[in-house]
């Protein structure tokens, strides 16, 4: 397949376009920042590689690049981990908005149409809760983050206009040689480790390579198509994810960092590890997903040594 990429100098896209890579694909990739994807990605390695310069924000020539692509993965927008001031606020919200806008006007406009529109959106969309189990089924949640995945899958949505398919990924937390683990363990490599706030609220996790395999099959099947959650099927609460890591990394977790000492260090982004979700992959089960790393351990323990 010819497959037009955004975000892919991120965590999850660098990691997606290497197994596309080596799946055999042509890959076209949209970026801000040229130089970046070439240092990235060794022209040796990567011969073949289109890289696109394009505003995410603005209509313009490489909206017509699109034409002739059998699928887009749209992954690109602001990190959310840094302190939500106001305008850090906008910028995560208008990435997503606007970006997403524009790359549907791309494909909506191309002579000749992707047939497919892989779309991230977050599970931010529930909201917290200690208590509540959610689903793709369930409803939209309170919040900055709610909103936002809210505006995000709106915009997708668009797409269906233009007869192309639609899969809208609700991604949990990332597991992998990066993201959220070079945050976490380093005071576990201290011996000072420990859990983040009370240790009860929910982790809803994925590990990286699975989540490029559920992206690669929804790009793949044509069966495959709305909304789907992609996290494990066994989240954990949070104490339970630091014993863990401790046990796998052979070092203790004993030292917590309370709430308040996270709301200090992150502002109102320290929400996203003090409220917690617990999420369920519902519908991804059910189109026959199969995960290669469904429990913790097994995912820390194939991750952690690469860290």
């Amino acid at each position: 397949m010819k497959i037009a990429i955004t975000g892919a100098t991120g965590f999850v896209g660098s990691r997606l376009v290497k197994k596309l890579k080596n799946d055999g694909h042509q890959l076209l990739i949209l970026t801000r920042n040229a130089n970046h994807v070439q240092q990235l990605y060794s022209a040796s390695e990567f011969s073949d590689l289109e890289i696109i310069p394009y505003q995410p924000a603005e209509s313009g020539d490489w909206q017509k690049v699109v034409s002739g692509c059998d699928g887009v993965v749209n992954l690109a927008g602001e990190p959310i981990t840094k302190r939500w001031t106001p305008e850090n606020r906008k910028a995560i919200l208008e990435s997503r908005q606007l970006g997403t806008r524009k790359i549907v006007e791309a494909i909506a406009q191309a002579d000749v149409q992707p047939s497919v529109l892989v779309n991230a959106s977050a599970i931010g969309y529930y909201g917290g809760s200690e208590i509540n189990i959610f689903n793709e089924d369930s409803d939209s949640g309170d919040g900055f983050l709610a909103q936002v995945c809210r505006i995000w899958e709106t915009e997708a949505n668009e797409v269906k206009k233009a007869g192309v398919r639609l899969v809208v990924l609700r991604i949990g937390v990332v597991l992998g040689n990066g993201g959220a683990l070079t945050r976490i363990t380093p005071p576990f490599k201290l011996f000072i480790g420990g859990q983040l706030g009370n240790g009860n609220q929910w982790f809803s996790w994925i590990h990286l390579d699975d989540l490029v395999n559920l992206i690669i099959e929804s790009l793949d099947r044509n069966d495959v198509e709305g909304i789907f959650n992609a996290t494990s099927p066994y989240p954990v609460r949070m104490n339970e994810l630091c014993e863990t890591l401790g046990r796998v990394m052979n070092r203790p977790s004993w030292l917590p960092i309370p709430a308040f000492v996270l709301k200090f260090l992150l502002g109102d982004a320290s929400k996203l590890i003090v409220e917690g979700q617990h999420v369920l992959p519902k519908r991804t089960q059910s189109i026959g997903f199969k995960y290669q790393y469904p429990n913790l351990e097994k995912a820390l323990v194939d991750i952690v040594p690469r860290i």
